[in-house]
């Protein structure tokens, strides 16, 4: 992926000073709670959940009121090149969805990036380094810590910086679906529908938020020519290694689709391939797919 030099975005707020208060590293403890096991539910939040905090039950009702943050906001500094990378992918996805949205008269508020170390207020609670990259909806912004970067490579094996630009656009694709209404949609049906029925909504949630990332993809491409050979295998193959069936045989050996929330591996490819080949959103459209 040919990203030096590009354009990066002023949204991204750096707040890794003085950041941590425990947490840090990315281990992953036992016991269960009903989504088959922390492991399964931490890896799921990890990788494109529509909001880890939820997953987790630390979340009620839509969020809080905002908790402090655990440093102050400036931008990253010229010579970290993760940081710049993420900021270029940013920027990227800002252009993308303006104009996707326009066309059908709606206004793209870019959201924020926030880095942080070991743990963070948000309008979602508190976020911390193992749960991953997230969307917070209250508060719109993306959260990563760049260590989960190293952890993509070394531990779920997907490597690649288009995998990592694949993280940044899925929770983007969570911001959109923010923007146009469909989380509040789908928040509302808390409470008011089983657990499996509320899972199934889920795995919907994320694999439109896929799709919407194979959109930005193409759109990207189209405009900057800037992915090289191997770059979407890059991203198909994060998205085959953190599908719930694959997470779910690895940590326990066995697979129960009644508790998946994210889709199966086989499905994350499929959704993605799905916008990447269209460039279309309208392709997107997860909730009325009869078979997913």
């Amino acid at each position: 992926m040919k990203w030096e030099g590009e354009q990066q975005s002023s949204n991204v707020e750096d707040r890794r000073s003085g950041g941590g208060g425990g947490g840090g590293g990315f281990g992953l403890g036992g016991g269960s709670i009903g989504l088959g096991g922390v492991a399964v539910a931490l890896v799921a939040g990890w990788i494109f959940g529509i909001n880890p905090l939820t997953i987790l039950g630390l979340m009620e009702g839509g969020g809080s009121a905002p908790s402090s943050q655990s440093a102050p906001a400036h931008p990253p500094p010229a010579n970290d090149r993760e940081a710049a990378f993420v900021s270029t992918v940013l920027a990227d996805t800002e252009q993308v969805w303006r104009a996707q949205l326009q066309r059908g008269g709606v206004q793209y508020r870019d959201p924020k990036l926030v880095l942080f170390r070991g743990r963070i207020g948000t309008a979602c609670g508190t976020g911390q380094s193992a749960m991953g990259p997230f969307y917070c909806p209250g508060d719109q912004k993306i959260y990563i810590d760049l260590g989960f970067f190293d952890t993509l490579r070394q531990q779920l094996g997907a490597p690649g910086d288009f995998a990592q630009a694949y993280v940044i656009a899925h929770e983007v694709g969570h911001h959109v679906q923010n923007q146009l209404g469909i989380t509040d949609k789908v928040d509302a049906m808390r409470g008011k529908v089983g657990e499996r029925q509320m899972n199934q909504l889920s795995v919907r949630v994320e694999l439109q938020a896929d799709c919407l990332a194979g959109v930005w993809a193409h759109d990207s491409q189209q405009g900057k020519g800037w992915l090289e050979q191997g770059d979407l295998e890059e991203a198909m193959n994060a998205a085959s290694r953190i599908g719930d069936d694959t997470l779910q045989r690895q940590s326990q050996g066995t697979v129960v689709p009644e508790t998946f929330t994210h889709g199966t591996s086989a499905q994350r490819v499929a959704w993605f391939k799905r916008g990447q080949a269209s460039g279309n959103m309208n392709d997107c459209n997860t909730f009325d797919a009869r078979n997913l």
